[in-house]
């Protein structure tokens, strides 16, 4: 009766202010990422580091995100999704701030390790959060939609580098990146716990509040609850701690390597090209001031990239958008890293942006439909996690690449090839689950 009665809502003011809430935390973490990319190639300069120790800046971020995603991911099955969101928006915000203080190479590298720890652990229980209270047949556009946000936080750090770093420095860019601890107070003000989570732990008189507390908002005539409870919600409390092995047991086995490979390819491919982009475009011989605005366009492709994938993927469904997408932006990158004009840079370069971030939406959306409410946050969290070590070694690699002058062409043959494999994976072995409740997901499994 509680899960019919979630499902039942009318979509209105409630979800549009969660998408909104948790949609500001995903803007504040691509606005860090975002920054990091734009102040490399002006700290390298200024430091005179090597492309080597400009690598490891984005890798250990990297590091830190998978650890984060993995013990967030677990934490938020045993404590909560609305607690663990809280606890590591905070942290990244204020690391952040501590990047700006930095006084050596060794000290920022430490920073920006807690930056990621932060980061990693808030993307997968906002992902959760927003799939456990989203209608069935709404639920894939409203995730990527959440993405979107993404897109719209790599802008405010394109104007942020582009207005203010040739006039204050660096360091004014990661004093702004602090702003989001102030977002944690609207986070607790806002954010409802999740109701299957509720639900799973036996918080019933919980779980009925809230129900009661969202139709009012929505102005549906609230009737009392049933004593009797639906099947679904016949849950004995989980006194266990939710197990990493339960993720390759026999029912979900080939979904944890799908969703696995398709999370390293696109971690991979994402961090490798566009942390580097700025330095990459800079390289072509374009000033500083013109390689943000030429970031910048190539950003603005990403909007249309989400907005396309959110149309689609409840229309053609998860599996055929993501791996249309993820082939689509391997040819883009393959002719980026072969564009010798500013014109056909521009180009190819907005191009693999509209279809790697489209990509970026659409893995959030399908990846905590692949399991049950009792490892949802610990299986899209390992996913990230794991997707992580991609996003790790790629703008090492691409460092290394660099400094033995092997070229932007073989560069983005790498990534084309990457994409374009992880595409045949997510084909071959994804399974489709557009317009379906949780429940339903849940039970096709069992069966």
């Amino acid at each position: 009766m509680i899960l019919e009665r979630l499902e039942q809502l009318p979509v209105g003011s409630f979800q549009y202010k969660l998408l909104v809430v948790t949609g500001l935390g995903w803007l504040f973490d691509s606005m860090d990422t975002g920054l990091i990319a734009f102040i490399l190639p002006v700290l390298a300069k200024e430091w005179s580091l090597s492309p080597a120790q400009v690598g490891w800046i984005g890798s250990i971020g990297l590091i830190g995100m998978a650890l984060g995603a993995v013990l967030a991911g677990t934490l938020a099955d045993r404590i909560g999704r609305k607690k663990v969101f809280s606890i590591t928006v905070l942290l990244y915000s204020l690391s952040t701030g501590m990047c700006a203080l930095a006084w050596s190479y060794e000290s920022l590298l430490f920073f920006r390790f807690l930056v990621g720890f932060g980061l990693g652990g808030e993307l997968p229980v906002a992902a959760t959060l927003i799939s456990e209270y989203a209608p069935a047949h709404l639920r894939g556009r409203f995730i990527v939609l959440l993405e979107s946000f993404w897109g719209l936080g790599w802008l405010v750090a394109a104007c942020i580098a582009y207005l203010l770093i040739p006039a204050f420095g660096w360091k004014i860019a990661f004093v702004i990146g602090t702003l989001p601890a102030l977002y944690v107070f609207l986070i607790r003000l806002h954010l409802p716990e999740s109701i299957r989570y509720l639900l799973l732990h036996g918080r019933l008189d919980e779980a009925k509040a809230i129900i009661l507390d969202l139709e009012k908002r929505l102005d549906v005539v609230s009737l009392p609850f049933d004593a009797e409870l639906s099947e679904a919600e016949k849950v004995q409390p989980k006194s266990a701690a939710p197990k990493f092995a339960s993720l390759w047991s026999k029912p979900y086995r080939t979904r944890t390597a799908m969703l696995w490979l398709a999370w390293f390819g696109i971690v991979y491919s994402y961090y490798g090209i566009f942390m580097w982009l700025p330095s990459i475009v800079y390289a072509q011989g374009f000033a500083v001031v013109k390689t943000f605005e030429y970031v910048l366009i190539m950003t603005l492709a990403q909007l249309p990239g989400y907005y396309a994938a959110a149309w689609l993927v409840d229309l053609i469904g998860r599996k055929y958008t993501l791996s249309l997408f993820l082939l689509l932006s391997g040819i883009c990158s393959f002719f980026f890293g072969n564009a010798t004009a500013p014109s056909t840079l521009l180009m190819w370069g907005a191009a693999m942006s509209f279809f790697n971030l489209g990509a970026w939406g659409v893995i959030y959306t399908y990846t905590p439909e692949q399991y049950p409410t009792s490892i949802r946050a610990l299986g899209s969290g390992w996913a990230a996690g794991f997707g992580r070590i991609g996003g790790m070694l790629a703008p090492m690699l691409v460092g290394v690449m660099l400094a033995n002058t092997l070229g932007m062409s073989m560069i983005f043959l790498m990534f084309a090839s990457v994409l374009i494999l992880v595409s045949l994976v997510v084909l071959t072995l994804g399974k489709e689950s557009k317009q379906k409740t949780l429940e339903e997901l849940e039970n096709a499994l069992e069966s």
